[in-house]
């Protein structure tokens, strides 16, 4: 039998989970490319590498390149200036994620958005998605020193959300969140449609996998059930 949660508050990674917003970011690594002079990623190069946050996605873009440390500083000011452009400019939901926030909010459920992603472009996209409207705590790569798959993140998250840790189910697409999950106490959720870093997600590894996010609705028990 499928396991339901009794939790309070829902948190939810962003890119790969609830948006694909590969696209936009493998425009920024071409444009980032161009300028500076190297060969670019194709998109599916740089669908692999996103994850950890955009320092490490154009480490991994620029390769042994990376080395140069100058290079390298250089690159992610470039990049982050081609992202600014990019972003929201192709992205779009994943099916069914505003019908899934909306009912999870109509029920009850507090809600909070946790990514690796810098918050000054984390905050513009919501907006441009028009999901901001459904999440009481938005924390980014940068909101605190640590990021996923430390558990700061994800606890940090539900402090702002008014629950504790027991009270609280993620989603994510990764082994990132499954971590950050696992080592905050709380329980995860995985879907096999977003990044991973190129890992197949194994439901062993987490506490299920969703078909799709509707799928999510059937998994939780209203709060007016608790």
């Amino acid at each position: 039998m499928t396991q339901r949660f009794s939790v309070a508050a829902i948190t939810f990674d962003l890119d790969g989970t609830l948006l694909d917003t590969v696209p936009d970011l493998a425009a920024a690594a071409q444009d980032m490319a161009a300028e500076l002079g190297i060969p670019p990623r194709r998109e599916d190069e740089v669908r692999v590498f996103v994850g950890r946050g955009i320092p490490n996605l154009v480490e991994r873009c620029l390769g042994e390149r990376a080395q140069d440390a100058a290079l390298l500083e250089r690159a992610i000011e470039v990049f982050k200036r081609c992202y600014r452009v990019r972003n929201g400019e192709r992205a779009v939901p994943y099916d069914g994620a505003h019908e899934t926030l909306a009912a999870l909010q109509a029920a009850g459920f507090r809600l909070a958005c946790v990514t690796n992603k810098a918050v000054d472009f984390t905050l513009p996209l919501l907006a441009q998605m028009d999901m901001a409207r459904y999440f009481g705590s938005v924390v980014g790569g940068d909101t605190l020193p640590q990021k996923k798959p430390d558990p700061a993140p994800l606890l940090h998250a539900v402090r702002e959300l008014g629950v504790a840790p027991s009270a609280a189910l993620h989603v994510g697409d990764s082994y990132n969140d499954i971590d950050c999950a696992r080592n905050a106490g709380i329980p995860v959720l995985g879907v096999p449609w977003g990044y991973s870093e190129g890992r197949v997600l194994d439901a062993k590894d987490c506490d299920g996998l969703l078909s799709s996010l509707p799928d999510l609705l059937s998994r939780v028990a209203l709060p007016t059930e608790h």
